[in-house]
């Protein structure tokens, strides 16, 4: 492999004393390397100042060390969590993460796909518009590695990592089941995610144990997981005839936003209504009215699914699908 600045690989192999095999290892598969060898070879490298040089390497065929993390939404600090994760962990092993914010928009995203394979990507870790096998086929057929960042049970040949929204949607209804609320409220993004599909269906789940209609839920969906999104379903819930007396929200930007309209309204939290969020962003706990939510670790995630999409490269590597459990962290607003 040639070199930007006349230093070349066979240069730094012989200033490390290791082969030419190992250097390429340490800048494009580090995990594989014993750490004394790879601490002795990137010293030869900063010495040397060898820069790779990474057209050569695409010329060459061969997959670079870039990783595409595709989110729906990095403004959601949940996903910033777990783009934290993944970027900390690929770092350590040499990798560069590049962030697109897809929107949940199948086209943007499909952009995003053919301009980070025309930079050699290795892999992808995403959070997809929608799933299916002709999608993953696709990809694959492109040379690319990836790990979903959804539940993904219908696709068992793919690795991902997914929180368990059933169980979460459950916690949050029965809590505030517990604390003698009939009329309750669902407010969720859009109705084809699955954060939106699992988190309705264990809240459902959570009123049939119950005895309860599951279909006396009142359900608002809206066009994003944001704050401002949050406002407009709240402006729905105070201005329906028999008003929820308490709200479990799909996740806390959303449960924020619902919180600063009745705020505005005059209505007393929790005693007029009752928040639930989910995902325990760090605003959560410091909301003035600290948010009772369903808490994920976004950071963990992130950081498994970095795991195994460096992984993939493993001759025996299997496809796993990860899936942590939630808890719910109660705080003042219910």
């Amino acid at each position: 492999m040639s070199a930007v600045g006349g230093v070349g690989i066979k240069d730094v192999a012989l200033r490390a004393g290791v082969s030419i095999a190992t250097v390429s290892n340490v800048l494009n598969r580090p995990e594989r390397v014993a750490p004394a060898t790879r601490e002795r070879v990137e010293h030869a490298i900063d010495a040397m100042g060898y820069v790779p040089n990474a057209a050569a390497r695409q010329l060459g065929g061969s997959r670079g060390s870039l990783v595409g993390l595709l989110l729906f939404d990095v403004r959601n600090p949940f996903m910033t969590d777990m783009a934290r994760g993944a970027e900390d962990l690929l770092h350590t092993a040499g990798r560069a993460v590049t962030l697109c914010n897809t929107d949940v928009r199948p086209e943007k995203e499909r952009r995003y796909v053919d301009l980070l394979c025309q930079h050699n990507a290795a892999g992808l870790l995403i959070t997809p518009a929608s799933v299916s096998g002709a999608w993953l086929a696709g990809l694959r057929e492109r040379g690319l590695h990836v790990v979903l960042l959804d539940n993904s049970e219908a696709l068992p040949d793919v690795c991902s990592v997914a929180v368990d929204d059933v169980a979460g949607g459950d916690a949050a209804v029965t809590h505030l089941m517990a604390r003698g609320h009939e009329r309750i409220a669902f407010v969720t993004g859009p109705a084809h995610m699955r954060q939106s599909v699992d988190r309705l269906a264990g809240a459902r789940r959570a009123l049939e144990r119950a005895g309860r209609a599951a279909d006396g839920l009142q359900v608002i969906h809206t066009t994003a997981f944001t704050v401002d999104q949050g406002h407009r379903a709240a402006e729905q819930l105070l201005t329906a005839g028999a008003r929820a007396t308490a709200v479990f929200c799909a996740n806390d930007l959303l449960a924020l936003g619902v919180l600063q309209t009745a705020s505005r309204a005059r209505l007393r939290v929790p005693d007029d209504l009752a928040i639930v969020g989910y995902d325990d962003i760090d605003s959560a706990a410091t909301a003035g009215v600290p948010l009772t939510t369903v808490h994920v670790d976004g950071y963990a995630l992130g950081r498994a699914a970095a795991e195994l999409l460096l992984d993939e490269d493993h001759p025996d590597h299997t496809h796993r699908r990860l899936v942590f459990p939630p808890h719910l962290v109660e705080r003042s607003s219910t």
